[in-house]
């Protein structure tokens, strides 16, 4: 009988989210390889066996980012309508982002921002992040447009475009400071221009 390696000393999961959590707050550049071992609880060996280098990492926690938005999304979409949907997209976000002790931006809008920091690989792998939950909302209001919802003339991925941008927007201004009552107003205002109110 061969014997066995030592057991991790550590959940390779609840590191990853704690890696999360760090990069979300300071960006990749921003971001320490002593930040994130200490955050992770660590040693900078362990960090390198598990996750590879600081790049991987990155990509590796935002992949646990996107999981974790979809499965928020996917819940969501389950709306008996679309405009019920976005509503409540609107006051997840809203509430996150104005939770005291979370991080007040979304990280691939964040990481988007600040893609000249990480270079054009990770740029562009947080642009497919962010481009599989656009594609939720096409779908949505694809379905939506089928059913009579949306009007005829509406092309679902311009108004999933649209509300892509007020999100993003809705995440740096919050990244900035906007209080709960600002980002609802945001919101607000684009609701205002559901389509065949």
């Amino acid at each position: 009988m061969g014997t066995m390696g030592r057991p991790r000393e550590f959940d390779a999961k609840q590191a990853l989210d704690k890696a999360l959590d760090v990069f979300w707050r300071h960006g990749y550049e921003g971001t320490s390889i002593s930040e994130l071992t200490h955050a992770m609880g660590i040693s900078p060996p362990s960090l390198y066996a598990a996750f590879g280098n600081k790049e991987k990492l990155f990509r590796s926690a935002l992949d646990r980012y996107a999981e974790v938005r979809k499965q928020v999304w996917t819940e969501l979409m389950s709306e008996p309508t679309a405009r019920a949907m976005m509503e409540r997209l609107f006051d997840r976000v809203i509430g996150f982002y104005a939770t005291e002790g979370n991080p007040h931006c979304c990280m691939l809008v964040k990481g988007t921002l600040t893609s000249g920091d990480c270079g054009h690989v990770l740029a562009d792998h947080m642009s497919a992040k962010r481009a599989e939950s656009e594609q939720m909302l096409v779908e949505r209001f694809t379905k939506a447009k089928a059913s009579g919802e949306l009007p005829e003339e509406i092309e679902p991925k311009d108004l999933a475009g649209y509300y892509m941008t007020v999100l993003d927007g809705m995440s740096v201004r919050a990244a900035s400071g906007a209080s709960r009552d600002e980002l609802r107003k945001v919101a607000a205002l684009a609701m205002r221009g559901w389509p065949g109110q």
